[in-house]
Order: structure tokens, then sequence, then C-alpha cells
């Protein structure tokens, strides 16, 4: 038996339709004593079960569906069966020439709070929130048994952590504990992700379908890659033919790594070059046009109160591309 949580009248309608989320505006009442990230279940005003999720009273998002069946046992089971489905959903990606996908995408996958990316032999996790934390072990078991991993890294950090009470954490959570970079490969090219140190769980392979689409507009073309990270976008419009490529990034890590992959992948730095520089500055001082532009810049802001600042930055650098598109 689970703690209740009872909806104010009317507000169980964004759950009827679909809503993964009550916010905590929307609570009437709480029968039992729940702890932050525990599972309860919530009910509409006339007491009727709606659906079981994660409760945390820190949050503007008080409860994440887990199941819309309220009779449902959330144990190994109920785990080893939403690994399963992700995965069987996620078949037609693992083939000769793609072994890096996400495998668990939070809420599109039934389990809130959970980003789970594989890398080959390596699988790297998110947890963001505290019901998942407390669940978290069941999955890496789910994981273990399904996918064999060598090894399962924890990659948790960020503000969502801090609003539900949770501290960052990296570790590894299973296997061995090989640190350094894994080769993986989409569509056929070769990148080595870093998913200890590299940006979110390595790579941003939420990508994948706008790097394929550069690759078919890219040929006979000059392209210039902004805020370029590890390069992928670089690779993708060198493979499909694109006469030059030029990649920007104000790391020097980052431009090496792009510099690695062209290589990886059969492409010259001669014809490609990588400039380390601040792309504000370089796009200022440019005298040349590019028929394609990549500008896909970091967050600018984080809070509120960034928005006003970060606005501005977002204008100048998309108004200084377009004056360069030839």
């Amino acid at each position: 038996m689970y703690p209740e949580m009872t909806l104010k009248s009317g507000r169980e309608a964004a759950l009827l339709r679909g809503h993964p989320w009550v916010f905590s505006g929307a609570i009437a009442g709480i029968k039992g004593q729940p702890s932050d990230g525990d599972i309860v279940l919530a009910k509409d005003s006339r007491g009727q079960a709606l659906a079981l999720g994660f409760f945390n009273s820190r949050t503007d998002i008080a409860f994440r569906v887990l199941s819309r069946d309220c009779d449902k046992a959330i144990d190994a089971v109920f785990w080893n069966q939403r690994v399963q489905e992700a995965l069987r959903l996620r078949q037609r990606l693992i083939n000769t020439k793609t072994n890096a996908y996400r495998l668990i995408n939070a809420e599109g996958d039934g389990l809130p709070g959970l980003i789970a990316d594989v890398y080959h032999d390596t699988l790297v996790v998110s947890v963001t929130t505290a019901g998942m934390e407390k669940h978290k072990q069941s999955v890496v078991d789910a994981l273990v048994f399904y996918l064999k991993p060598a090894r399962i890294y924890e990659q948790s950090a960020g503000r969502s952590r801090g609003l539900e009470g949770l501290q960052d954490r990296k570790a590894f959570l299973y296997g061995d504990d090989r640190t350094g970079a894994v080769r993986v490969m989409e569509n056929g090219y070769a990148f080595d992700v870093d998913f200890i140190d590299g940006q979110k769980t390595g790579f941003f392979l939420d990508q994948r379908v706008n790097r394929e689409k550069l690759g078919a507009w890219s040929r006979d073309m000059t392209v210039l890659n902004c805020f370029c990270y590890t390069g992928a976008f670089s690779v993708y419009a060198a493979a499909g033919g694109a006469k030059k490529v030029v990649s920007l990034d104000i790391s020097k890590s980052a431009c090496a790594a792009t510099s690695e992959h062209l290589r990886l992948n059969g492409f010259k730095s001669e014809i490609h070059p990588v400039i380390d520089a601040d792309v504000f500055q370089y796009l200022r001082d440019l005298h040349e046009a590019f028929e394609l532009i990549i500008l896909d810049p970091p967050a600018f802001a984080k809070t509120k109160r960034d928005v006003s600042k970060a606005s501005r930055g977002y204008k100048e650098i998309n108004m200084q591309a377009m004056k360069h598109l030839a």
C-alpha cells in the first residue's frame, strides 16, 4: 500500500490526457508520510486512482508518473520490463555502423529522472530525480542483465539534482573502472567519447539526425562549424563532400578532439582546418563568406536573471553569422 496524493477538483485533467507530471499547486492533500523520492498513488478529488509515481515535496514538479496501472507492483520485474521495452524500441539502431545511442530517455521511456546512453561496451547513466536515485540499483541490475556492458558510469550533475535535494555524483556503478575515451561508431564514422570529463554524457547523441542532414547538404559547399566541440558535425560535413570545413572552438581540448576525429575518419587538416578561437571575435574579424554555417552555441542563460544578457548574446552571434553567409 502506497501513500496517497489527492488532487484538487479538476486538476486531474492533465494526467488523464497523458501528461507525465503533477505540479505542487494541484495537490489537495497527502495521506501518509511519504519521503521525497517515495512512490505514491495519485487520486482525483473523488478518490479515483489515477497513477503511481515518484513524489517530491521540494520541487514544483511534485509527482512524476511511473505507471498508470495503479495495481502494478513497482518491483524488480517492473524495472526489468521498462529496460527491456526501451531496448526493444532501439534494436533497429544497433548495427555494425552505429553502436552509440540513447537507450533510456527519462519520461519518454517511463523512467522519470533516468538517462542511459550506450557507447559501444560502456553505459553512461544520469540520474536527476530523488525517486530514481532510490531505485538506481534496481535499474543498474536490469541494465547489466539485458546489455551485459563492460562498465556502467554515473554522470549525474546539474541544477535539477540540487532541486531534488541530491548531490552531484560521478562514479563507476558496475564493471571495470577504465578511464579514457571509448571509441564508438555512428553511421560508420569513428569518434572517441570521453564519458568521464566530456559534456553531458560525453557525446550529443540527440544530434544524430541533424548530422545526417548536414552531411547530405554539404556537397561542394564551404562550411563553418562554430562551437564545434569534438567536431562531429565537421566530420559529417567533410564526409558529405564539403570543399572546406573550418571548425572553431575556444576550448583547446575540443579543438584537439576535432582534429583527431577528422584524421580518424580520413580527412586532412590542410583542407579542413581547426581553429582555437573565441567565436564572437572570430566572426567580427572574419573577411570570408561560407555557404553553410553551423551555429550551436552553449547555453548563455543558466537562470532567469541571465535571460536578458543571454538574449543579447544570441542576437549578436546570429547576426554576425548571417553577415558571413555566401
